[in-house]
C-alpha cells in the first residue's frame, strides 16, 4: 500500500511539474526579476541545499536539490532543472526516486546531493552523490547513482557509499556531500558530514573510497555568530588556493549563514579566514537563513557565482516550519586582490544571463 500511494504521489507531481516545464518558469513571485535578470528565487515552489554544474556534453546548467516542503524533511526524490544563461530555468524530471527500487538501500529523506561530470573513455558520465535515510540500520548514509547524461536516468551502486561515522567522531549524520576534482594532483575526493566535516579521496571508479585517506577536517572554534561548523561542506580551488565553505546554526534559523577558511592541500588543515562570514541574512531585504550553497566558475572566466537556499519569509515562526520552507537562490562571487572572498550581499533579483559556448567534441 505505501509503495502503492507513493506510486501515485509521483506521477501527480511528475504530471504538475512536465506541465510547468512546456514554458520557461513564472516570473510571479521572483523578487523583481525580469528579462534582463533572474530574480530569487529562481526554482519554482520548495527546495533546498542546492548543487549547480555546467555540462560540457550539452553546454547547459543544472541544479540539482532537496525537494523540500514535506514535514520532518521528508522528500524522497530529486528533480533536476537545466538553464541555458542562468536566467530561464526548465525543468527536466525526476532523476533519483528512493522511494522505488531505483535506490534499494533507502527509504527517504533525499538530501542535499552533489554531481560531478568526468569523460571516461571517451564517453560522458554523472556520478550522483545523495544522502537517504538506511533502515538497516536506522541512519543516514551517503550513496551514488551514475548517469550517461545529467538529466539521466540514474543507476544506482545499490549500497551505501558511505554508512559509518569516520574513526574518532561520536557523533553527527552521513549526509551534505560534496565532491570535487582536484586540477592539481588529477584525484577525486568526496567530503560530508553534519556535526563534522570528513573528507577522503575517491577511487578511480568514483564508486568508491579509499578509506586509508579519511580524514576528519572539521574547523574548530567559532561561535553561532561567525564560524562554528554546522554542515554542507563545499570545496572549489582558485589560484593555488582551495577554499573550503560550510554553514553555520540551523538551517530552520534567520541566522543560518555561510563561512569559509583555505588550505593548501585538499584535505587540510583548513585555515579559517580571518573575515570568515561570506553569505548572512538581510532582513531589510527580507531575506533569512541563506546558506547550503555550491559554487559556479563560469567556464574559462574567472567569474563566479554562488546558489543557495533561503527560508521563504512566510514560514520563518517555529510552527510554520522553515527548516523545510526554503527555496533556491543565485548571486554574483566576487574576490579581493589577495584571493580573500569578498561578502556576498544577498539579492531578490539575482543574476544577468551568460552566455557559455559549447566546447567541440
Amino acid at each position: 500500500m505505501k509503495r502503492t500511494l507513493l506510486f501515485l504521489s509521483i506521477i501527480l507531481s511528475v504530471c504538475t511539474l512536465t506541465a510547468k516545464a512546456t514554458t520557461p518558469l513564472p516570473r510571479e513571485g521572483k523578487g523583481g526579476g525580469s528579462l534582463r535578470s533572474s530574480g530569487n528565487p529562481i526554482l519554482p515552489e520548495f527546495h533546498a541545499d542546492p548543487e549547480v554544474l555546467f555540462s560540457e556534453q550539452t553546454g547547459r546548467f543544472y541544479i540539482y536539490s532537496t525537494t523540500d516542503g514535506a514535514p520532518g524533511w521528508g522528500g524522497y526524490y530529486f528533480t533536476v532543472f537545466s538553464s541555458a544563461d542562468l536566467v530561464e530555468w526548465r525543468h527536466d524530471g525526476i532523476m533519483l526516486d528512493l522511494a522505488t527500487n531505483q535506490v534499494p538501500w533507502a527509504t527517504g529523506n533525499a538530501w542535499a546531493p552533489c554531481i560531478i561530470e568526468k569523460k571516461i573513455n571517451g564517453q560522458w558520465k554523472y556520478f550522483f552523490y545523495y544522502s537517504g535515510h538506511n533502515p538497516a540500520n536506522n541512519r543516514k548514509a551517503i550513496g551514488v547513482a551514475v548517469a550517461d547524461h545529467p538529466a539521466g536516468p540514474f543507476t544506482d551502486l545499490g549500497r551505501p557509499l558511505v554508512n559509518q561515522l569516520p574513526k574518532g567522531v561520536r557523533g553527527g549524520q552521513q549526509i551534505d556531500v560534496d565532491v570535487f576534482h582536484d586540477p592539481v594532483s588529477g584525484n577525486d575526493y568526496l567530503y560530508w558530514g553534519n556535526g563534522y566535516m570528513a573528507g577522503a579521496k575517491l577511487g578511480a571508479d568514483m564508486m568508491s573510497i579509499d578509506t586509508t585517506t579519511v580524514t576528519v577536517m572539521t574547523p574548530h572554534g567559532g561561535t553561532l555568530e561567525d564560524y562554528a561548523y554546522r554542515e554542507a561542506p563545499y570545496v572549489f580551488y582558485r589560484n593555488g588556493l582551495y577554499y573550503f565553505l560550510w554553514s553555520v546554526d540551523d538551517t530552520g534559523s534567520p541566522n543560518y549563514h555561510v563561512a569559509y577558511g583555505t588550505a593548501t592541500s585538499p584535505l587540510g588543515p583548513i585555515r579559517v579566514a580571518a573575515q570568515p562570514v561570506i553569505l548572512i541574512q538581510d532582513p531589510a531585504s527580507g531575506i533569512y537563513g541563506p546558506a547550503h550553497n555550491s559554487i559556479l566558475q563560469l567556464p574559462g572566466k574567472d567569474e563566479w557565482y554562488i546558489v543557495y537556499h533561503r527560508i521563504n519569509a512566510n514560514y520563518l515562526d517555529r510552527d510554520r516550519g522553515p527548516g523545510f520552507h526554503r527555496q533556491v537562490c543565485i548571486d554574483r562571487m566576487f574576490f579581493n586582490t589577495d584571493g580573500t572572498i569578498q561578502p556576498v550581499k544577498p539579492t531578490n533579483t539575482g543574476v544577468k544571463p551568460v552566455k557559455v559556448k559549447k566546447r567541440r567534441k
